[in-house]
């Protein structure tokens, strides 16, 4: 079974790379392609977050991306895999953050907090409701929030 996509919008920044840490020092803006109405961000200014949708369009390790592996290639950390992780090397390149609005334009949605570097196709904008976030006690490892501990 095979699905096709299309972007809705690509992310401008200054980031040209995909570094692992420090995205909350980055600014983007998701502008909207042509064909996407400006009609559809109406509203999104009334929220303070969104997740977007989006493609690793310059993954090198895909396909095929081992299924499981130390993330990072950090020893300390356990083996894990591909679905235990959020690298960004994943069987379908596609990857999801939720992202701090700071405004809205016409056709365009200023954010920080993600981690997708310039040019990245996005495929859907989402707005975070307060209800759409995990339900009851989130869970992890401590391998998982020592790698988090400067990503943003």
């Amino acid at each position: 079974m095979e699905f096709a996509v299309r972007p809705v919008a690509v992310v401008r920044n200054s980031r040209t790379e995909a570094i692992d840490d420090q995205w909350n020092s980055i600014t983007s803006t998701i502008e909207l392609l042509d064909g996407v109405p400006s009609t559809s961000l109406i509203g999104l200014d009334t929220f303070s977050h969104i997740e977007l949708l989006f493609v690793a369009d310059r993954a090198s390790d895909v396909p095929p991306a081992p299924w499981s592996r130390r993330p990072r290639g950090n020893p300390e950390w356990p083996e894990v895999g591909i679905f235990a992780q959020r690298n960004k090397d994943r069987p379908n390149r596609l990857l999801s953050s939720i992202a701090t609005i700071v405004n809205v334009r016409e056709r365009a949605v200023v954010v920080t907090g993600l981690d997708a570097i310039d040019g990245t196709p996005v495929l859907d904008i989402k707005p975070v409701f307060t209800w759409s976030g995990p339900q009851g006690p989130l869970v992890t490892p401590q391998w998982s929030d020592d790698l988090g501990e400067n990503y943003f």
